[in-house]
């Protein structure tokens, strides 16, 4: 199977307000947009894309149609810590503060305004016992 393209389209209530959040604080560009649908696209990266729809609209079914829960997105950067601090001055909802995690990750998670949670990870060196673990 040859895929071509894989992005995510999260279930929300209000396809704008979250795609607001997504363009005021991590710079997505809108590709494509509707009433009830919207595809954004990072400047700096076009394979990087993030997609809204209506949880009520048609094409859901109707079994799902209900806002996303229990979804996290990954971002990894360069430099997190300034957007850390742009976060932190714009007084987003940090649920877990920036910290550096044996694992590998220099990371910290916020909530969107749809509730989605989003890491916004830095890749650092792991510790030894981590370090065996990667492939």
């Amino acid at each position: 199977m040859k895929v071509n393209s894989y992005y995510p389209v999260i279930c929300v209530l209000d396809v704008h307000r979250a795609a607001e959040f997504y363009q005021t604080h991590l710079g997505f560009k809108p590709i494509f947009q509707n009433d009830w649908y919207i595809h954004l696209q990072h400047p700096d990266n076009q394979s990087v894309n993030l997609a809204f729809v209506d949880c009520n609209h048609d094409s859901i079914p109707k079994s799902h149609r209900k806002p996303a829960q229990g979804t996290l997105l990954n971002f990894e950067l360069d430099n997190i810590d300034a957007l850390y601090k742009n976060c932190r001055q714009q007084k987003l909802d940090i649920l877990l503060e920036l910290r550096d995690e044996p694992w590998g990750q220099r990371h910290f998670i916020l909530t969107d305004n749809a509730g989605i949670m989003i890491d916004i990870i830095k890749l650092i060196q792991p510790s030894p016992e981590y370090q065996q673990q990667y492939q």
